[in-house]
């Protein structure tokens, strides 16, 4: 969980190392509450070595929207489906796809999807 008097400050929006800095809200506004839950598996075990699922749902309350203004709300749910190619050809490339929905009474909804390919190649 997360909570604050003020808002989290960043250098016009870039990165955080907060615990609940997710795909698209940081729930980190001014006096937020916020908590998280999440959820990790692999599924070797179930005979696809390389297939791993990440899924997490944050919620956030009490944000101060300013005077005369109901407190804001807002939580996200995030999905990561990642294959990590077994194939000695292909054994450095990853496909992950990635899904968000937010829903916010002070900001916009967002339902987005993205498609990340990444190959990693060893420096040394």
């Amino acid at each position: 969980t997360m909570s604050g008097n003020t808002g989290y400050a960043s250098l016009r929006g870039s990165f955080s190392s907060l615990v609940n800095f997710f795909q698209y809200s940081d729930f980190a506004n001014k006096d937020e509450n916020s908590w998280q839950a999440r959820y990790d598996y692999d599924f070797t075990a179930l005979g696809a070595p390389g297939l791993s699922l990440f899924t997490r749902y944050a919620s956030g309350s009490n944000v101060d929207r300013g005077p005369g203004r109901s407190d804001g709300h807002e939580w996200e749910r995030d999905i990561d489906v990642t294959y990590a190619f077994q194939n000695p050809t292909l054994k450095n490339v990853k496909v992950r796809l990635r899904n968000a929905m937010v829903r916010s009474n002070f900001e916009r909804n967002v339902d987005e999807t993205r498609l990340i390919v990444s190959y990693e190649r060893p420096l040394w």
